[in-house]
């Protein structure tokens, strides 16, 4: 999944990216609301964290344009500024969640897979494919409850499919979910990762979980 990381402070950004990648995210970053506004404006994401004190845009303006544009993508406010009028105005004007600096990391974590599930209508939090399953609070896959290593692009691969089995999921939105704009990659990599993952799937399920792909419309995750 591809999230938003709106945060100026260039130490704590880089930070939070890597504890964020390091749980099979995918993470760009804007370094003040402006350039977070650009982005929103054309891109889509699973999730944005938005500080509030920005230079070039406040948050809360970031915030005010993305709902007045009709997004719906779930947003946490991460932020020192955490007086109750502006928790009030930020949820207000449309935000889903807030966090106060300093916090706790496995805070943040526990705070950005609720707003996930809770965006993707997964009340339950184990998805499953066959014996093929995804538990979306540890982020594990798993097969038949033995656990699959997979690389992080493999991870954000089959998520992407597994939150869609039984669907077409189209090359281009696999790259979207996948990679980050600042990536040095192309739609080719998403072959890669596709081969890749039918090896571990035929070995872990004798070929009972798949992926097909369906020429000229995509890839789909299903059981057979």
């Amino acid at each position: 999944m591809r999230i938003l990381l709106v945060e100026d402070h260039l130490e704590l950004s880089r930070w939070l990216a890597k504890a964020l990648e390091d749980a099979h995210l995918t993470v760009e970053c804007a370094m003040n609301g402006a350039d977070a506004d650009a982005l929103l404006h054309t891109q889509e994401y699973a999730l944005v964290i938005l500080d509030l004190t920005l230079p070039k845009m406040d948050g809360l303006d970031v915030l005010k344009r993305l709902r007045a544009r009709g997004s719906k993508a779930p947003v946490l406010i991460l932020t020192a500024r955490g007086g109750l009028n502006e928790r009030v105005q930020g949820l207000n004007l449309g935000a889903d969640d807030y966090l106060a600096k300093p916090f706790e990391l496995a805070e943040l974590e526990a705070r950005v897979k609720a707003l996930l599930r809770r965006s993707q209508g997964n009340e339950a939090i184990t998805l499953l494919c066959g014996e093929l399953s995804f538990d979306t609070v540890s982020r594990q896959f798993a097969y038949a409850s033995t656990a699959m290593s997979l690389t992080p692009r493999e991870h954000a691969v089959l998520e992407a499919l597994i939150i869609r089995r039984g669907q077409a999921v189209s090359k281009d939105k696999l790259f979207n979910e996948v990679f980050a704009l600042d990536d040095d990659a192309n739609l080719d990599a998403i072959e890669i990762y596709i081969h890749r993952l039918r090896k571990k799937l035929e070995l872990a399920s004798a070929g009972a979980v798949a992926i097909t792909t369906l020429r000229g419309i995509g890839y789909m995750l299903e059981t057979r």
